[in-house]
């Protein structure tokens, strides 16, 4: 009771840290290790639900309103959202990058000219490019008719002035960082983001940068009549630096300001203005999402969005920027769409870890982020209130587990936990597809294993402790074998009544009365003490079952609890050790001046009643019959017959590997069908004579038996079976009868 009270106590430890863990603040370093792990279960089910899950719906569906990997040329062109990429090969056409602003706008005036709606760069134009001119006019300001000839021309070859005049031919949107770094100087970029409530951007939950790093400001000065939009293109990783949500909003002093997607989109859209919508709550307006092109987009309190990435790296139409400049491209794949001018070149590092692929090209992220303001109804969601909703599940979860799982067993216990498992990552998966919301599933992943492999962990060890206790208290009656399967497979064992064939074995001290009068209560204690536990050992070991001790008497049965098909070589086997440890005894007890043993043992194998028999008061695991009954009287005839063991016909046929030597055909008191027994003999030497003896014998040839008994007597003075057959013979003399089978009938017990 103790023990299941410390695995719920310690269920709903876990179950309150796990509460608690989930509630952490996001930053905080118990939390980042979380955040991790869920990135990488948000990887899988994104992957998973991208990969498996929607190309299923779609065919179920017949729909198309999320294109598969699969998707035509002609399909993702309709979705007006191209790249143009600075490629190896534009590389090694166009020279080493980056390129003079000369080239940008060539690049910039064809994709005008083929009438894209919106560019948008994903490149930082920070520094003005050098004017040759003017260098070769600065080194020589002293050459007159030099600066005469040469200024005429700075203007032609200002390449910002030409980048800053194809600017104005169409909308586009140029990048720029905010960041925190020490020494950065701010730039003052003009905002169409508002908000829809009174309160400023100061007291929004968006992240504060302290610093914006702009496009410079001579491409402002020579394009103040037409100003360029600008976005931010800095990226949001998580904790593990992959990137699986995009910032839509950052702030600056009491400004917010777009992403170079949403800037785009915003263009792209004709919108004068992005509108964020805020709740105001403990003294911060939190955002809620955005409106943009008529239609609300949810965002979480930061102003981040989960980035709809639609495949690995090429879902969207990849033209290379070399085929631009040489107008290599027709103009029918670049009307009306929004083009990204960004680079997928290994060498100029703007690729980044993403749930998708570990090179996945920056540009091609803003072109997904745009992809969804454009369809927002593919975004995933995460409720403001997912982590609160989280903890109530969880609160739910753990008690349940707590208090059910420790009256299971240890199999029932795993069956549940997997259960449950299964059961959070299915009604995880149903918010995602169904209704395109994101929660959490480590914390209840967690929780689960947690609690449940506490409960299987105490579960075994509550059972080991039980099988320890029932193994310590039936180790001294059954060996420790037979009770490791009893414990393994209980339901192999049947402890009710039922008949079976088996081996049962009687040993007895011979003249015990007398050995006890020559010695001290305490003395026959010990000496009984020093008999019957290596006895037991024997038995035990020979995988017996000690029945009963009465006194001096030990009874012990094999073939159950646990079946056992050797059940007779065993147990003459655990008899002859038997006489050999009393040998081992007897030297000791001389020491110790006390009398010697003998024992005298009897075995017989049949079919007995075997169970849990007795009253109510009192039980005990025994063995009952005519085949008990005959090994007891086998144990008492050994003395009649001089011999320390004698086993019946049956235990005899079942032993093939030992010698055996017939003692007699006998009917024991009590019974009435004559059976042979024999005496096992490791190492006998008058095989012959003791069979030729036996078999004139049966055949009632007097001479000839007593003259070979006579003979046996002589070569074996020890034994009394012998002379024994010799008065027999004397006795039987001239009393030859046709009936007569051998058989000798004993009338004591």
């Amino acid at each position: 009771m103790r023990f299941t009270r410390l695995t719920v106590f310690f269920g709903l430890i876990i179950t309150f840290l796990t509460v608690a863990w989930q509630l952490s603040p996001n930053h905080s370093t118990s939390r980042v290790a979380l955040n991790k792990v869920e990135g990488i279960l948000y990887d899988v089910r994104f992957n998973l639900v991208q990969k498996i899950v929607k190309p299923q719906l779609n065919q179920t569906s017949n729909s198309s309103e999320l294109p598969s990997q699969n998707t035509s040329s002609s399909e993702l062109s309709q979705d007006k959202i191209i790249i143009i990429d600075i490629d190896e090969k534009s590389i090694a056409e166009q020279g080493r990058f980056p390129w003079s602003r000369n080239k940008m706008a060539t690049l910039l005036e064809n994709l005008f000219e083929s009438q894209v709606a919106v560019v948008a760069f994903d490149i930082m134009f920070s520094e003005p490019e050098n004017n040759p001119v003017q260098q070769i006019l600065s080194q020589y300001p002293s050459d007159a008719e030099l600066q005469k000839q040469l200024k005429p021309l700075i203007n032609p070859f200002d390449a910002d002035a030409n980048f800053a005049k194809a600017l104005t031919k169409g909308d586009t949107v140029l990048a720029m960082l905010l960041d925190d770094s020490t020494g950065s100087k701010s730039e003052t970029v003009v905002s169409a983001v508002t908000l829809t409530s009174d309160m400023n951007a100061n007291q929004t939950t968006v992240m504060n940068k302290a610093y914006i790093r702009s496009t410079f400001s001579s491409l402002t000065q020579h394009s103040k009549n037409t100003p360029f939009y600008q976005g931010f293109i800095n990226s949001t990783p998580d904790d593990d630096g992959s990137i699986r949500r995009a910032a839509l909003l950052l702030r600056h002093q009491q400004t917010l300001y777009p992403s170079l997607a949403l800037e785009a989109v915003r263009a792209y859209s004709f919108e004068p203005e992005i509108k964020v919508r805020t709740e105001f709550s403990e003294k911060r307006s939190h955002i809620t999402g955005i409106e943009l092109n008529q239609q609300s987009i949810a965002t979480d309190l930061y102003g981040r969005i989960w980035v709809p990435y639609q495949a690995g790296q090429g879902y969207f139409k990849y033209i290379s920027a070399t085929d631009i400049i040489e107008k290599r491209v027709m103009k029918s794949e670049l009307a009306g769409a929004i083009a990204f001018v960004g680079t997928s070149a290994v060498g100029l590092a703007d690729l980044k870890e993403t749930p998708v692929g570990m090179n996945y090209p920056g540009v091609e992220i803003h072109a997904s982020v745009a992809y969804g303001l454009l369809n927002p109804e593919i975004l995933l969601t995460e409720l403001d209130t997912s982590d609160a909703i989280m903890a109530l599940f969880l609160l739910f979860l753990g008690l349940m587990l707590s208090f059910l799982l420790h009256k299971l067993g240890p199999v029932m216990m795993s069956l549940v936990g997997v259960f449950c498992l299964l059961g959070c990552v299915i009604i995880n998966l149903y918010f995602w597809i169904i209704w395109q919301l994101v929660f959490p599933l480590t914390s209840s992943l967690l929780i689960v294993l947690s609690i449940t492999i506490l409960n299987v962990i105490a579960g075994y060890i509550a059972e080991s402790r039980q099988k320890n206790r029932i193994k310590n208290y039936f180790q001294q009656y059954v060996p420790a074998a037979h009770i490791n399967k009893i414990l393994e497979n209980p339901n192999a064992v049947n402890f009710d009544g039922e008949r079976k064939n088996m081996t049962v074995l009687f040993a007895d001290i011979r003249g015990f009365t007398q050995i006890s009068e020559q010695l001290t209560a305490n003395q026959v204690k010990q000496l009984l003490n020093d008999y019957l536990s290596p006895i037991t050992k024997i038995i035990l070991d020979n995988q017996g079952t000690i029945d009963k001790y009465v006194g001096d008497m030990v009874m012990a049965f094999w073939g159950a609890p646990v079946d056992d098909e050797k059940h007779a070589e065993h147990a003459v086997a655990a008899a002859l050790q038997m006489l050999e440890k009393c040998q081992q005894l007897n030297k000791n007890f001389a020491k110790k001046g006390w009398p010697q043993i003998e024992i005298g043992i009897g075995i017989n194998s049949g079919e007995m009643n075997v169970g849990d028999m007795g009253s109510e008061f009192r039980r005990a695991y025994t063995v009952i019959g005519d085949a008990v009954n005959l090994a007891s009287r086998l144990e008492s005839i050994t003395k009649f017959y001089g011999v320390n063991m004698l086993v019946s016909e049956n235990t005899y046929r079942l032993n093939k590997g030992y010698l055996f030597q017939l003692v007699d055909k006998v009917k024991v008191k009590g019974k009435q069908q004559a059976i042979n027994i024999y005496q096992p003999q490791p190492n006998q030497i008058d095989v012959q004579l003791h069979e030729q003896a036996f078999s004139a014998y049966f055949l009632q040839d007097w001479p000839k038996a007593k003259m070979l008994f006579s003979k046996l007597a002589k070569l074996h003075p020890d034994k009394k079976l012998y002379p024994l057959y010799v008065e027999r013979i004397q006795a039987l003399t001239g009393n030859t009868q046709a009936d007569w089978d051998g058989c000798f009938t004993h009338q004591q017990k």
